[in-house]
């Protein structure tokens, strides 16, 4: 190990024990080729720093599971970096069909005049659904609020709450599954 690979992991110690100058000498160290890491992945400055700045809160979050067994900080660094790169990838690319869907589902409906019956049924269950999301642990509905209205998958949700991404599946899971018996009640 080089003299600087063991800096680094004194550094992630010091983190674990919520230092924060040690957070800062490291960003100091890797923000600029992080940054530069993620711009050829996402292509966009304003997404390249968010990376850079999520890659920095999980750090800090995280530094006290870091082995260095498993590999080098940079390395660590940089997995992150990666995986945050992609998951806005696929957010941009999810918002993108999101913004279509819905532009042609407004065109769908100014050129058909809704029947009163039907409008009324589509707001009872929209209520119905409401009523029984409120119904839901806070923790079941934040999770599948952040899933379906904000389209975000698993790890970014897990990113965002700071728990896990099996966590976080097993709560939307567990609220889908609520929703479902709340919903067959109302019926």
């Amino acid at each position: 190990m080089t003299a600087q690979s063991h800096e680094e992991i004194y550094l992630l110690g010091c983190i674990a024990r919520e230092d924060r100058r040690a957070l800062a000498q490291l960003y100091d160290r890797y923000a600029r080729v992080l940054f530069a890491f993620a711009l050829k992945i996402v292509a966009s400055r304003e997404e390249a720093e968010e990376v850079v700045l999520d890659v920095f809160e999980r750090v800090w979050k995280t530094a006290a599971s870091y082995d260095p067994k498993k590999g080098r900080v940079d390395t660590w660094l940089f997995t992150i970096a990666r995986s945050r790169s992609i998951d806005k990838l696929r957010a941009k690319k999810r918002q993108g069909k999101l913004a279509e869907a819905s532009e042609q589902n407004a065109q769908a409906e100014a050129s058909t005049s809704p029947e009163p019956l039907e409008d009324a049924m589509v707001r009872e269950r929209r209520q119905q659904v409401l009523e029984a999301l409120a119904k839901l642990p806070p923790e079941q509905r934040h999770a599948i609020e952040l899933a379906y209205y904000q389209g975000l998958s698993r790890n970014e949700i897990a990113a965002q709450t700071g728990h896990s991404a099996g966590t976080v599946a097993t709560r939307i899971r567990l609220g889908l599954n609520k929703l479902r018996q709340y919903l067959d009640e109302a019926r």
